[in-house]
Order: structure tokens, then C-alpha cells, then sequence
């Protein structure tokens, strides 16, 4: 990608997941350009929800009935609300992030604006800790509708961890949701429950779905899903077509090309290099990589008087003067080039050092010359 003063990049940020395949894919945007011939909008349903929603019931194993939505939120909220109503229950225990609805967001730091009757129906509890989750569901028993997680981001989900997140969440009479907005079609075409071997009654589907077009997904049991009949979950434009020409498009490309097993490749390529300058000059302290390699994330630790924000600061900035533009993770497209990478790893061997350097003198947040990054909120 160019800025306007006409430097280059690599984007390793690829609009925060959804471009899976890279900008301008050729069979994507094709896929579009036919579909604007023949129309974006329509006044009833179109073949394409047809076709998009068989690809998602043959590739997602919980995948038994589809109803789509145009971004990540509209799909977590859609399952959360569908759960409600097939249990009759009010409470949700989430764990990972999930969009800036209500029901969500109420449970968090960013809650300004969120009603408290609606924020205490939502219980946030810790990832990779059944005795966590046990507890919050016996302290209401017979009260939550559902779990909600993303079944993986920074950690490894430990032995048996989800089987038994589902075989406790259904003990309570609950139902297990999987917000799959960036597992899917990433971990595997089927996302992390085909990669992990666990079946969820929901899931949220989203981000690589059409390579960077606005759609998501809520897929899962039948027997569930029969609620939309009485939910109400609308939206004008949920049957907009280009981005379910795109869905098509990148779907088919994928069943047809190794783009997840190259998504891994090259995740994994530059996992290593960037460990290794890491590990060369002695930043393990600060700086460490978590996840997967289709999707690593970068964690950031104090060091001395120095901030784990300053440092990430300083890191995205001097990488962009690099020509990479890259945020908190490595959000790697099948796009991305063996070039790319060692593009991107002679950067962090240029970059690294410097940060070494500097840590080595106090006063790191003064020579900056900016604020340091600070997220809006902690979700994982």
C-alpha cells in the first residue's frame, strides 16, 4: 500500500482481518464487477444468500442453518439474542472481544451509555479457566442463555479446554457460542472448530468471509436457528449483494488454492525471523509473540521505567519509517509474498536493535516525541 506522499508498505494490518486473500484479489474483484452489472440491492432475496449459504453449511461443521449481517457485531448479537430466545434465559458469560453492542460492551470499561439492568446481564470470565466458568454458571444457576467466547486468541486453548467449556456450558442448560469473526476462515476454512475439533450450537462468522466486503454470518443447529422465525433480526442491506458475490468468490478461491495452508506458512516464517531478532537482542523481556501463526500477536511488557505502551509506540512507529505498517499483531494475506517477509523481517532487524539501544538509557516515553498507544480497553 502507498500513503499519500507516496510511500510504500507492506500492510501487515489488512483492515483489521478481513483482507485474507489481499487488496485487489482478481477473482474477488471480478466476482463484483459482474454482480454491479446486474444490480447491489434488491427488493427480494437473491440466489446469492442461497449460494453463500450452502459453501457456509458444507464448510462449517455447526453450520445447519445461516443468516447474515454486515459486520461482526450485528452476527455476536444476533447469537446472543437467538440464545435468549431458544432458552428462555437472560444472562450471557462471554470471554474475548465481541463488538460494541450493549449486551457486550456494558461488561466492559467502555460502558458509558449502556443502561446497568442491561450490563449486569453479561459476566466476563477468564480464558483457559474451567473452575472460572463453573463458578460464574452454579452462582446463577438455570439463569444464562450462553457462553460466549472466541475460541482462541493470544492462548492456546490448554488439553480438552473447549470440549469441556461445551460439556459444562450444556450441563447449565446453556448453549456455546463461537465468535469465529477472525478464527474463521483463517485457523481453517472451517475456523477454529474445524481446527480444534469442537462443535459449538452457534457461531459468528465474519472479517475473511469476502475478503474485505462488508458481510458476516450467524451460523449453527437447526433446531436453534428455527428461532429467527420469531427473533427479529433485520437489516436493509443484509441481502446486499456484491459482498455476497464476493463471499462466493473468496470462498471458492479457497477450496480451490492452499490459502489457509499458506496463511500458516507464512505466519510461521515470520514468527520465526521476528523471534529470533528478538532473542539477538535480548527484548524477550519486552516483547513476545502469541497466537497462531495465521493471526500472532504481539504482547508488550514494561521494562524499567519503561512503559509496554511506550515500547510498542516506538515499534509501529519506527516500522513504519521501515515501510511496514503494522499494529499489534501480524495479520498475514494469502497476498503476502516471500519478498513481504523479508521485507518485514530486515525491518524488525533494523528496528529491534534501536529499540535495544534505547532501552538501555532511561527517559525511553520523553524522546519520543508522541503520546504512547494505549488501548481503549483490555479484552484479552
Amino acid at each position: 500500500m502507498w500513503d499519500v506522499d507516496g510511500n510504500e508498505y507492506v500492510d501487515l494490518v489488512c483492515g483489521l482481518l478481513p483482507v485474507v486473500l489481499g487488496y485487489c484479489d482478481a477473482d474477488v474483484d471480478a466476482a463484483i464487477g459482474a454482480q454491479l452489472r446486474n444490480g447491489i440491492t434488491f427488493s427480494l432475496a437473491t440466489e446469492l444468500e442461497i449460494e453463500v449459504a450452502e459453501r457456509l453449511v458444507e464448510i462449517v461443521p455447526c453450520a445447519e442453518a445461516v443468516r447474515f449481517g454486515k459486520n461482526g457485531t450485528d452476527a455476536t448479537s444476533a447469537a446472543v439474542r437467538l440464545a435468549r430466545a431458544f432458552t428462555g434465559r437472560d444472562h450471557i458469560a462471554a470471554a474475548g472481544y465481541h463488538g460494541w453492542q450493549d449486551w457486550y460492551i456494558g461488561a466492559t470499561a467502555r460502558k458509558k451509555g449502556v443502561p446497568d439492568a442491561v450490563a449486569g446481564l453479561t459476566h466476563l470470565f477468564p480464558y483457559n479457566d474451567l473452575h472460572a466458568l463453573e463458578s460464574l454458571l452454579s452462582a446463577h444457576p438455570g439463569e444464562f442463555a450462553a457462553v460466549i467466547m472466541e475460541p482462541m486468541n493470544t492462548e492456546q486453548p490448554a488439553d480438552g479446554y473447549l470440549h469441556d467449556v461445551r460439556d459444562i456450558t450444556h450441563r447449565h442448560g446453556a448453549l456455546l457460542i463461537f465468535d469465529e469473526i477472525i478464527t474463521g476462515f483463517r485457523y481453517a476454512l472451517g475456523g477454529a472448530q474445524e481446527h480444534f475439533g469442537v462443535v459449538p450450537d452457534l457461531a459468528a462468522l465474519g472479517k475473511g468471509m469476502a475478503n474485505g466486503m462488508p458481510l458476516s454470518a450467524i451460523v449453527g443447529r437447526a433446531d436453534v436457528m428455527a428461532e429467527m422465525e420469531e427473533v427479529f433480526f433485520s437489516a436493509t442491506f443484509g441481502g446486499e449483494t456484491l459482498s455476497l458475490a464476493a463471499a462466493v468468490a473468496t470462498i471458492d478461491k479457497m477450496r480451490r488454492e492452499p490459502v489457509i495452508d499458506t496463511l500458516w506458512e507464512t505466519g510461521t516464517a515470520l514468527t520465526r525471523r521476528v523471534e529470533a531478532a528478538i532473542e539477538a537482542h535480548g527484548l524477550g523481556e519486552a516483547i513476545s509473540l502469541a497466537g497462531l501463526p495465521p493471526w500472532r500477536l504481539f504482547v508488550f511488557n514494561g521494562v524499567g521505567d519503561v512503559d509496554g505502551a511506550v515500547i510498542k509506540t516506538f515499534l509501529i512507529r519506527e516500522m513504519l519509517r521501515e515501510g511496514v505498517l503494522v499494529n499489534v499483531s501480524h495479520n498475514v494475506c494469502y497476498a503476502h509474498t516471500e519478498g513481504d517477509v523479508e521485507h518485514v523481517a530486515g525491518a524488525y532487524d533494523r528496528v529491534l536493535p534501536r529499540l535495544a539501544d534505547e532501552l538501555q538509557t532511561p527517559g525511553l516515553a520523553d524522546r519520543l516525541g508522541c503520546p504512547a498507544i494505549h488501548p481503549v480497553f483490555s479484552v484479552r
